[in-house]
This record gives structure tokens, C-alpha cells and sequence, in this order.
């Protein structure tokens, strides 16, 4: 079965070209591609991302490797809000840039640099928030505590794009996918949940063949010994990741690289992105190996169903069904 087309405007494909000069229609008044703050829209703001960014990363990383003392929870959080909005503001100044140059076919900052600001900004408000709720005493390794930060993911995946992307003009939501409530959205959750078990089987082989040579990770839901530990696993992976995911890595990342290049590269990097995404807390090389490659498959299923179709709500429904299933096989599984 041929994926309909609901119509509007295919994606424009364009040569990428560097963000640094203003679109003036005169020569770049700056070096492009170089530090350099003459010439550009946003100064402040490009130079604020950058100090932000590297002195934030320098007191992670000596954080993480110094000696533990009392005082290390505090700095390694003061880094966080360093490198947390040293990124946003890079990703803010990419856009300023970049939005007002009509050469481009994508005025918006690199999904590369607004997913590394999604990852530090989501580690801080995790923290932030699941900091006092673990000394109240909520287990912050359980069910309800990774469905409450997966939820806080969701609101900074939306907020980081409403911020750089919409907010900049880059993309609007429709640009992007987002459905609005209505049967025509159902019908594309449906038929993309119909993908669901082929994907599947297709994950399984390559997990499969893989187990002969890599160790697997740990799955990344908490065990679920009572029914609001169960009910908390179905919110995270039928609801909250796959719409968080999707409006992040196919609405707007997969998006963004179909309008600089051909529709199977931007597929390919949304799924790689999308991998990565899933094992960058993973340490052990071998397991986060495992769990990049096994994602491969779907996170190209999802790419393609998202193009095809043209809206989220198909890639939400194979995302949710997909997560869904398995978790009714462990449930029902014996032991």
C-alpha cells in the first residue's frame, strides 16, 4: 500500500550554506565560518553561547572527574546552567542568523546543536525537579519518577523548538507536522500503528543476530511491581515518548535536513540522531552499541512514515504502538 499524499509544499532541497554573513545583499561584513563577532546579527548573544558553553563543559568535565566533597553536587549544577544556557543561546543566535538569509532552503539552527542544548537544559530540569522529590522519598529509580522525567523531556523538547525554531520563524508546527485533533490525525495514528509488528520483526532479527556479539543494555523502563508502576511504564512509553520524540526528531530535525538534502539522507539522519539520543546515559561502548544499532531499524521506519505522510501523528502512532506491544509481551511473559 502506497502512503497517501495529503498534499502542500514538498520540502525544497538546497545546498547548505554557511549562517555566518547577513542577508543585506552586500558581502559578508565578517569572516564566515570563523569566532569572529563583526558582521553578525546577534553579538551578544553568539558570544554569550560560546562563553557559556565552554566554561560550562569545562566545570562538567572537571566536576566529573575531580574528587567527590561536599561541594561537588553544587558545582557540577552551576556547570549544567552554564553549558544548559550557553547552548540555548547558540542555538538562539544560529537562528538569528540564519532567519533572515532567503538562500537558504532551512533558516533555522542545526538540530545538532539545539538536540545538545535539549540534553543539558533536560539534565538540569531533572534534577532541578526530581531533586527534592527523591528527599521527600520517591524512588528516582522507579516507574513514577522516569515517567515524571520523561514528561519534563517532552515540555523541554517543545519549549526548546517553540524558543529557536517557531519563535525565529525557521518553522512553524504545521511546517513540522503537528496534526490537530481530528479523524483525519486518528486515521494516520492508525495507519502507522499497522507498521508496527513488521518493525518489530525487523528489530528482532537485528537485535538477535546482534546478541551473538554485543551484551544488551538494560531496558530503559524501571520494573513495574504494582499497577501504578504499570500504569506509569504504559504513560511513558505509549504516550509521553512518543510524542516528545517525534515532534523533536521528526518534526522538527527530520524536517530541517529534508529541505537541505535529498529525503533519504535526512531519514537516515533523523533515525541516526534519534539512536543516539537513546544511548548517550549508556557508559559501557558495547551495550550502547547494541542499543544505537537496534534502534536503527525503527528510527528509519519512523523517518520514512513521517515524510510520507507528512504528519506526526503516523510516526506517534508506530512510535506508541511499537512501544506498546512490548510492553504487553513482558507483561504476559512468564517469570
Amino acid at each position: 500500500m502506497t502512503p497517501q499524499d495529503p498534499g502542500g509544499p514538498e520540502p525544497p532541497s538546497a545546498a547548505p550554506v554557511d549562517p555566518g554573513a547577513p542577508d543585506d545583499g552586500a558581502a559578508p561584513a565578517g569572516p564566515v565560518g570563523t569566532f569572529s563577532l563583526e558582521g553578525r546579527r546577534a553579538p551578544a548573544l553568539y558570544l554569550v553561547g560560546w562563553l557559556f558553553t565552554l566554561l560550562g563543559l569545562g566545570i562538567t568535565v572537571i566536576t566529573f572527574l575531580g574528587e567527590r566533597t561536599p561541594a561537588t553536587a553544587w558545582i557540577l549544577t552551576g556547570g549544567v546552567v552554564l553549558l544548559a544556557g550557553g547552548l540555548v543561546a547558540a542555538a538562539g543566535a544560529q537562528a538569528v542568523e540564519r532567519v533572515g538569509r532567503t538562500d537558504l532552503a532551512y533558516r533555522g539552527p542545526s538540530p545538532w546543536l539545539v538536540f545538545a542544548a535539549v540534553v543539558a537544559l533536560t539534565l538540569l530540569v531533572v534534577v532541578i525537579v526530581l531533586g527534592p522529590l527523591t528527599a521527600l522519598g520517591l524512588d528516582p529509580a522507579g516507574p513514577v519518577a522516569t515517567s515524571l522525567a520523561l514528561a519534563l523531556t517532552t515540555l523541554v523538547y517543545v519549549g526548546v523548538v517553540r524558543l529557536v525554531v517557531v519563535g525565529p520563524g525557521a518553522l512553524t508546527w504545521r511546517e513540522m507536522g503537528v496534526p490537530r485533533v481530528s479523524f483525519r490525525a486518528l486515521g494516520d495514528a492508525l495507519y502507522g500503528a499497522a507498521f508496527a509488528v513488521p518493525v518489530l520483526l525487523v528489530t528482532g532479527v537485528v537485535a538477535l543476530v546482534l546478541q551473538g556479539v554485543l551484551p544488551p543494555p538494560p531496558s530503559p523502563l524501571p520494573e513495574a511491581a504494582d499497577l501504578p508502576g504499570i500504569l506509569a511504564n504504559v504513560v511513558s512509553a505509549v504516550i509521553l515518548a512518543p510524542i516528545g520524540e517525534e515532534i523533536f526528531f521528526r518534526g522538527f530535525a527530520t524536517t530541517a535536513w529534508a529541505r537541505t538534502s535529498p529525503r533519504a539522507a535526512a531519514i537516515v539522519r533523523g533515525a541516526v540522531l534519534f539512536s543516539l539520543a537513546h544511548v548517550i546515559t549508556i557508559f559501557a561502548f558495547e551495550q550502547a552499541l547494541f542499543g544505537f544499532l537496534v534502534r536503527l531499524p525503527v528510527g528509519l521506519a519512523l523517518g520514512w512514515l513521517f515524510l510520507a505522510r507528512r504528519s506526526l501523528a503516523a510516526p506517534i502512532g508506530l512510535h506508541a504502538a511499537f512501544n506498546g506491544i512490548q510492553l504487553l509481551a513482558l507483561a504476559t511473559a512468564p517469570g
